[in-house]
């Protein structure tokens, strides 16, 4: 019995060639056979040539763009394209991201922008004097802010920032450690802590909600004394105490802190201004200067709530030593935000980590 085919009404051992083939196109005049080899080596070096152009592009300095992978360049490329939607260049927005070195040197910390989801919009070139890392390597990391973010605090970044967005103009504040360059690790024993304050604002007019960001002043947490000598001076006064932490000195800018005069708190003791509950973590601490050796020893840290004049509250951290031919107290207190002060109160219970012997 002859099978006959379909399609040519011949034998079907007589012609084969005729069924189509599973898994090949017939060719035509349009779509000649190529091989695929070649053509995706092709197609690689077409993509390679256009990456290549764009790192060209990028205004950052030749040492940079030596350094870039193809998917690094894809990321800056794609951190200028979303600034330049906020930031076009026929618009004068509240704040931009051309910001002289001398602006930023008196900053006591770098900005940043981000779009509603997270994405990284701009970061200030002095962020290199908080993380160890340009904005360069920083974005190496990813993207997004929850990138350069540990991970601990991405829920409390996520919600804070809905909260802003909800609310436009209302100020937010989140802690979290960044990452840092390995030898600021090595120097710190960590990553440094960062309070980003900001809020969401339209950068571009008219106004839009394609158009608002999420503007921030990014802080190092100082965590005295370790970092006494490093940073702003702008939330720091110092205070002389007898051994019994009777104020005897104080310097003027307790004013702006606290908004006593220097005369009302001679001869008060530093136990009235205290709030109740952190009294016994106070005379602890004071406890350990009065057993410290000799005049200059620091005495650990203390995070503590200080009554105001105006009956608020104020979260500050205190580093203690003796001085004066071991006489005196001196206490070196560092204003903090509420969220600043959780963080470093949750630092000092924090287990330390294991650390294993060299080989």
């Amino acid at each position: 019995m002859t099978i006959f085919c379909s399609h040519c009404h011949r034998p079907l051992q007589a012609e084969m060639s005729c069924l189509p083939r599973r898994g090949k196109q017939a060719p035509s005049a349009s779509k000649p056979f190529r091989s695929t080899k070649s053509a995706s080596k092709a197609r690689r070096d077409q993509i390679n040539a256009e990456l290549q152009a764009l790192r060209s592009l990028l205004p950052i300095s030749a040492r940079e763009k030596e350094r870039l992978s193809y998917l690094h360049t894809m990321a800056l490329v794609c951190l200028r394209l979303r600034g330049a939607q906020l930031f076009p260049p026929d618009s004068a927005p509240p704040v931009g991201p051309a910001l002289g070195a001398e602006l930023l040197s008196l900053l006591p910390g770098f900005l940043l922008v981000l779009l509603a989801n997270g994405k990284l919009v701009y970061i200030s070139e002095n962020v290199a004097q908080v993380l160890g890392l340009s904005m360069v390597e920083l974005l190496a990391q990813g993207d997004t802010v929850f990138d350069i973010l540990d991970g601990r605090a991405h829920e409390d970044a996520r919600k804070k920032l809905l909260l802003a967005q909800e609310e436009p103009g209302r100020e937010v504040t989140f802690v979290s450690e960044m990452r840092t360059s390995k030898a600021f690790r090595l120097q710190h024993g960590g990553n440094q802590a960062v309070a980003v304050h900001g809020r969401f604002t339209a950068l571009c007019w008219p106004a839009s909600p394609s158009t608002a960001a999420f503007l921030a002043l990014c802080t190092p947490v100082v965590w005295l004394p370790a970092d006494n000598n490093a940073g702003s001076q702008d939330n720091l006064f110092q205070s002389t105490h007898v051994l019994d932490m009777t104020f005897i000195d104080v310097t003027e800018s307790v004013t702006y802190h606290l908004g006593y005069c220097r005369e009302e708190l001679i001869g008060q003791s530093w136990y009235s201004l205290l709030h109740p509950e952190d009294a016994d973590l106070a005379a602890a601490q004071h406890r350990a200067v009065g057993e410290s050796l000799g005049a200059g020893a620091a005495a650990g840290t203390a995070v503590l709530r200080v009554l105001r004049r105006d009956r608020t509250w104020a979260w500050l951290c205190v580093s203690a030593r003796r001085d004066g031919g071991g006489h005196a107290i001196t206490c070196t207190s560092h204003c903090l935000r509420e969220e600043e002060a959780a963080y470093l109160r949750a630092r000092q219970h924090r287990p330390a980590p294991r650390t294993t012997a060299p080989p």
